[in-house]
């Protein structure tokens, strides 16, 4: 981990340039450039179709691009970089007839682990998951949620400096989806980058650094998720104040609901001014003042223009932050 920390305060953990991936006529990725940097959590967002497995499968050297240019982990993939990369693919599979402990040994030694460390972070990370008590049942005798659990851990093993994870909290209860979390943010702690793909726009919301979102394969969105929000709050302000007011001068609309007011203010106003107006009232005395930020989920159907179905919204996938770039 000494090693894993030094690198993040150089080079991006992995570097996309100019990526394209064609088949026969239909072009599924078209110009992608961005970074994903250790100690961060990114999310890559997308409809389905957009693009997203096949830029992952990429990244992994799954599938060769058509033009562009990979760097993951300082270099163009090896096996020694494999090693290095924790994967929980969206397909999921363990074997189903060896128990839970001798599938983790099993993998943890592929990924070059001794079988003495193998067998420590296994009963290690089992008892965190708390799976230790199934450790010698076959895999196929495990719960949904098991079974989850358990591919989680398979991909973290190695404590690789790169993990790619495809709807991790996938049939997870919330005190598990928790435990989940606390293991993702200590790995980001550490340094390592983390790519996590999800349907689930509030875990996004409260894990990820910055965001890029994708439709039909080009890059639509790149940055910081809270300056995104921002960018889409639209021209609106919430409000907790003592006191009470009627009117406010700048303000177009004004409602009060929930122990606060919501102001949609007039074209060209800025908030600083009706700020300023608010603290020069008599009676008044401002508690909170904050731009309405917009649902992620609401930004996703805005930018990429059209409706979708509740199946269909935000597919999304995280990687472990990157520098900025101007989308």
């Amino acid at each position: 981990m000494k090693e894993l920390a030094e690198q993040a305060t150089g080079n991006p953990a992995v570097e996309v340039q100019n990526l394209v991936k064609r088949y026969a006529t239909v072009q599924a990725v078209n110009d992608l450039t961005f970074t994903i940097n250790y100690g961060e959590i990114f999310g890559l967002l997308g409809p389905n179709g957009a693009g997203k497995t096949t830029t992952i499968r990429m990244i992994l050297d799954i599938i060769k691009p058509t033009s562009g240019q990979i760097s993951v982990l300082g270099g163009p993939m090896s096996e020694a970089t494999k090693a290095q990369i924790g994967y929980l693919p969206e397909e999921r599979g363990l074997y189903e007839n060896m128990t839970l402990l001798d599938t983790l040994l099993f993998l943890g030694q592929l990924k070059g682990l001794s079988r003495r460390t193998a067998r420590q972070r296994t009963e290690q990370y089992l008892h965190e998951v708390d799976l230790w008590e199934a450790h010698d049942r076959q895999i196929k005798a495990l719960s949904r949620g098991m079974n989850q659990k358990a591919q989680f851990v398979a991909a973290i093993l190695h404590e690789p400096a790169l993990i790619i994870a495809d709807e991790p909290f996938s049939g997870l209860d919330p005190v598990n989806t928790r435990v989940i979390k606390k293991l993702l943010y200590t790995m980001r702690d550490r340094g390592t980058a983390i790519v996590m793909s999800t349907h689930q726009m509030h875990q996004v919301e409260e894990m990820c650094q910055r965001i890029l979102l994708i439709d039909r394969g080009r890059q639509v969105l790149y940055g910081p998720l809270q300056e995104i929000r921002q960018r889409f709050a639209g021209n609106a302000v919430e409000v907790e104040l003592r006191g009470h007011v009627d009117q406010v001068p700048g303000v177009a609309h004004l409602n009060y609901a929930n122990g606060s007011y919501r102001m949609v203010l007039e074209e060209g106003v800025q908030p600083e001014t009706v700020l300023k107006t608010l603290v020069q009232c008599p009676d008044v005395t401002v508690e909170r003042f904050a731009p309405v930020q917009t649902a992620l989920d609401e930004i996703f159907v805005q930018v990429v223009g059209r409706s979708l179905s509740a199946e269909e919204l935000p597919s999304a996938e995280i990687v472990v932050a990157g520098e900025e770039r101007t989308p």
